[in-house]
C-alpha cells in the first residue's frame, strides 16, 4: 500500500507562539506531503514497494537517491510531529535519570543538542538517540537522513529530534536558527520521547 500523510497530532496553531501556525500548515500539508507523494513515486513497481520505512532505513545503503532522500523525509517528520506537544515540562524517571549520568544533566544536554542543531552546516537534523550499548548520545545528520539508516555515521535509536531545516522555522525566526532551537524546549512532548527510551532499553 502507498505511504499516506497523518494527520497531526494537535492543532496547527497549538504549538504557537514558540511555532507559528503558517510553518505548521506548510510544513506539514506541503513539505511533508512532498516526501510522501515522491516516496511513493520512486518505490512504485519495484521490489520494495511493500517494505515499512524502518524496512527501508535498515538497507537504505542499497537504494536510490530519491527513496533516501524523501523516505528520510517521511520517517523524520512523521517522528518529529511525534515528538512534539503544548506546554512541555521536562523529562522524568529513568530518562531524567539518563541524561543526569550520561549527558552531564539537562542544562549540558539541551547546550550539547542545540550545538549538533546550530553545527550541522545547510539542512538537517539533531538527534538524541539510544546506541546499541543503551546508552544515550547526542548527533547529527544532514538532509533527511537519520540514525535508523544502515548508512549513518551516527546509528542508534533515536528518542528525540529536531529539524533544522529552514522551512521548520524561517518564517517565523527567518536566519536565526538558534532562538528556534532555544523555543524548542518548550514543544517537546516528554511523555513521548520517555516512552521510546524505555522501549529502546528493553
Amino acid at each position: 500500500m502507498p505511504f499516506t500523510l497523518a494527520p497531526l497530532p494537535f492543532a496547527h496553531d497549538a504549538l504557537v507562539p514558540h511555532i507559528d501556525k503558517l510553518t505548521m500548515e506548510i510544513h506539514h500539508g506541503k513539505h511533508h506531503q512532498a516526501y510522501v507523494d515522491n516516496l511513493n513515486k520512486a518505490l512504485a513497481g519495484t521490489e520494495h514497494e511493500n517494505k515499512t520505512l524502518e524496512e527501508l532505513m535498515s538497507i537504505m545503503s542499497t537504494l536510490p537517491a530519491a527513496v533516501r532522500n524523501n523516505g528520510g523525509g517521511h520517517w523524520n517528520h512523521t517522528f518529529f510531529w511525534e515528538s512534539l506537544a503544548p506546554n512541555a515540562d521536562g523529562p522524568s524517571g529513568a530518562l531524567a535519570d539518563a541524561i543526569n549520568n550520561e549527558l552531564g544533566g539537562l542544562d549540558k544536554f539541551k547546550a550539547d543538542f542545540q550545538n549538533a542543531g546550530m553545527t550541522r552546516f545547510g539542512s538537517g537534523w539533531a538527534w538524541l538517540c539510544v546506541k546499541a550499548d543503551k546508552s544515550l548520545c547526542v548527533c547529527s545528520s544532514p538532509n533527511q537522513d537519520n540514525p535508523l539508516m544502515d548508512l549513518s555515521d551516527c546509528p542508534g535509536t533515536p528518542i528525540l529530534g529536531v529539524d533544522v531545516w529552514e522551512h521548520a522555522y524561517y518564517l517565523h525566526y527567518q536566519n536565526r536558527r538558534a532562538d528556534y532551537l532555544a523555543a524548542f524546549w518548550n514543544v517537546v512532548n516528554w511523555d513521548k520521547v520517555s516512552a521510546r527510551y524505555a522501549e529502546a532499553i528493553q
